[in-house]
């Protein structure tokens, strides 16, 4: 029988499943991010794309360990890579690991398998909103076009980093420059037990990336509650998701009626608010003009590859 590895590479964590041709998942193990933009070292050590491909590498044995299985039993792996955007990061990281041996292999980049994992129709657009912002989608005739992902240069918003920079803000206006006042002061001094402005400028040295996953649902948590402020946000959310869906609707191939659209990402999965998932389907059906049939990611988007791998690669 032959075995498939799909792998999911993220800017924090990165999921290498094993799967048999039945679709079935037989074992994950999960590793470190892989994303090349997030490591930065001297030239004379490792340049970015070494120790990717080198963390992707080690993942790999580790789940050929984990199962007792060979390089040599795999008939394919696709990997979905965070940061792989542009071909020549393509070539850069698959150069690295065929010198591994890894000769029966694609990459493409990890917002396409969210589509492959959480469409119908195996065309879709997906809207990824966590670490960071990407907007990917695939047509009926298969083509693929990835928006979004280059942070103020594109204009992102919505991702973790960004509503945690906009709670604080929020947070910092009502009690520094006594603007409009939000709910999300009291959340916040309940959530870091201070009381003061002085309390709010002093986490600005404790704060790590823990603070991101808080301070996100402190937000929907305001959200949820009809907070002005929070709801403006959201508004600005929902309208640039809508801006990226209505511009693949309008160049790309999709049915007038009811084309799909996968929501995923830690914003979209974890931390749901059905208020903010109302304006974007509002906003992007005004926007398009058309009726859409949004889903929420529910499997792992690691199983997009073991789809992709047996409609094309198998």
């Amino acid at each position: 029988m032959p075995y498939y590895i799909g792998v999911d590479g993220g800017g924090t964590k990165t999921a290498y499943a094993l799967f048999n041709e039945k679709e079935e998942l037989l074992a994950l193990r999960e590793g470190p991010g892989t994303n090349h933009e997030n490591f930065v070292g001297p030239p004379e050590t490792m340049t970015p794309f070494d120790e990717a491909a080198a963390r992707l590498w080690a993942g790999i044995q580790g789940l050929l360990d984990d199962t007792g299985r060979s390089l040599d039993e795999i008939a394919f792996t696709l990997m979905g890579l965070a940061g792989v955007d542009h071909p020549f990061q393509y070539e850069a990281i698959m150069k690295r690991l065929r010198g591994f041996g890894m000769e029966r292999l694609e990459i493409f980049n990890d917002g396409f398998i969210v589509v492959k994992a959480g469409s119908r129709s195996g065309a879709a657009i997906g809207l990824n909103l966590g670490t960071g912002v990407c907007c990917n989608a695939i047509d009926r005739r298969g083509r693929r076009v990835q928006l979004a992902g280059f942070g103020l240069f594109s204009g992102d918003v919505g991702h973790g980093p960004w509503i945690a920079a906009s709670v604080f803000r929020l947070v910092y206006d009502q009690l520094v420059l006594r603007l409009e006042p939000t709910a999300l002061t009291g959340l916040l001094f309940d959530a870091y037990n201070i009381n003061s402005a002085e309390g709010l400028l002093g986490l600005l040295e404790t704060l790590g990336d823990s603070a991101i996953k808080t301070f996100v649902g402190l937000f929907f948590e305001a959200l949820n509650h009809g907070d002005a402020p929070v709801l403006q946000l959201a508004e600005q959310m929902a309208l640039r998701g809508a801006q990226l869906i209505a511009a693949h609707l309008r160049t790309l191939d999709f049915p007038e009626e009811g084309a799909e659209v996968v929501l995923s990402g830690s914003i979209h999965t974890k931390l749901l608010s059905g208020v903010y998932v109302d304006l974007l389907k509002q906003k992007s059906e005004e926007l398009s003009g058309r009726s859409l049939a949004f889903h929420i990611l529910d499997v792992p988007p690691v199983m997009g590859c073991i789809k992709w791998i047996l409609q094309e690669f198998r």
